[in-house]
């Protein structure tokens, strides 16, 4: 199996990858149309990257039959693409949860005690002591979470620790896991920011979340609250937060932000980090040397299962629920055709096969197809089935 690492990757993973049977092509600057090149010239089965976009045209350039996201979020592949032709797409979540939580915190430590500031007024050769000696402390302060994720839940362990308060929203969170996790549980999104101190978000980005820390969100959180988003800056509106920044009404954090330059190095054109009240880092939630070795040693496991058994794990693209109809369970003896002659039949019949399994019994003579159907079958298809000398039993259930 060919595998294409069109990204920096850890040397452990490449070895790793390698340790298991594969060819490893490591070309971490690939991008745009040199990405699409190189799918089409390498032929490669794999592709695993971290930040690099993977376009339609990269997707259908070659013979790709899996693309890894040595990380956790996935919106810079084309998933849709990918489904299309049958691709799968895998992540590594929650390998990076520890490392985004430790900078969450450190964003929320360095605003509370402006060690930005103090620190340039250090290297300025500035001594303000009266100054910076004012700081409210994060003991028995609000926070408020969007998304208890692995980063989320990390995120509330820590503040916990730190003695703060914590209500929290997120898609599907019960009761008994809200007191597990020792938050108070809010209805809505909103109403996880109203009346916070600090409000963190640590959402994906789909349709629903982006744009939506709007400037409804910003108006409910208590004056001078910190907004910290290390998620996905398109979550955040960010002239409603620019704006609300100028006005005085609340502080942020950043890692993530609109003005993002692409690749590892350039100049920032982002007037947010010129106002007062602003800090930021440079998308590096998930860069320690912990997360990036446990997202490496994730992703030779993704690929080493999908070499093994041509099932991915971690996949984040397969239908939730097949559009088939009934199931078609066929007892047979384990010949040759015996399965090809079933699908002409279904073929005849005009019904499409959805989902397929099927099952050897011991000694391998006898096996059962469970088979998934766009369509129920006629009787008249059954019985065509059933005069097949090589099936044993035939049954249709409804779904």
């Amino acid at each position: 199996m060919k595998v294409l690492v069109a990204d920096k990757f850890e040397e452990s993973g490449r070895k790793g990858l390698a340790d298991a049977g594969c060819e490893v092509l490591y070309e971490p600057d690939l991008k745009g149309e040199s990405l699409t090149a190189a799918v089409r010239s390498s032929q490669a089965d794999v592709l695993v990257v971290r930040s690099t976009e993977v376009s339609r045209e990269a997707l259908e350039a070659g013979r790709l039959a899996l693309v890894v996201r040595a990380g956790a979020g996935y919106n810079t592949i084309d998933v849709e693409a990918a489904s299309k032709r049958g691709i799968w797409v895998s992540n590594c979540p929650g390998k990076n949860a520890i490392a985004v939580a430790e900078l969450t915190m450190g964003l929320i430590l360095a605003q509370d005690r402006r060690i930005v500031d103090a620190a340039n007024d250090l290297k300025s050769g500035v001594w303000n002591k009266k100054e910076y000696g004012k700081a409210r402390g994060l003991y028995g302060q609000t926070l408020g979470v969007l998304g208890l994720g692995p980063i989320g839940r990390e995120v509330v362990a820590r503040a916990r620790a730190f003695g703060m308060r914590v209500v929290a929203w997120s898609l599907g969170l019960s009761d008994a896991e809200a007191r597990e996790l020792g938050v108070e549980s809010r209805p809505t999104p909103i109403d996880a920011a109203r009346g916070v101190d600090v409000l963190s978000i640590h959402l994906a980005l789909k349709p629903p979340t982006r744009g939506l820390v709007n400037e409804a969100f910003l108006a409910v959180v208590r004056p001078g609250a910190l907004i910290v988003n290390t998620s996905r800056a398109e979550v955040v509106d960010q002239l409603a937060l620019e704006r609300a920044v100028r006005e005085g009404r609340v502080r942020a954090a950043l890692d993530v932000f609109a003005e993002e330059p692409e690749g590892g190095a350039g100049a920032v054109d982002a007037p947010l980090f010129k106002l007062p009240g602003v800090i930021g880092t440079h998308h590096i939630g998930a860069s320690t040397d912990q997360a990036q070795e446990a997202i490496a040693a994730e992703t030779v496991r993704i690929v080493s299962v999908f070499k093994e058994t041509g099932r991915a794990p971690n996949v984040v693209n397969l239908a939730t629920k097949s559009p088939a109809t009934h199931k078609l369970v066929v007892r047979h003896f384990d010949r040759v055709g015996v399965l090809a002659a079933i699908f002409d039949s279904l073929k005849a019949a005009g019904i499409n096969v959805q989902e397929t399994e099927n099952i050897v019994f011991e000694g391998a003579h006898a096996a059962v197809a469970r088979i998934h159907l766009s369509a129920a079958p006629s009787g008249e298809t059954m019985e065509s089935l059933r005069k097949n000398e090589n099936v044993i039993d035939v049954a249709v259930v409804a779904l």
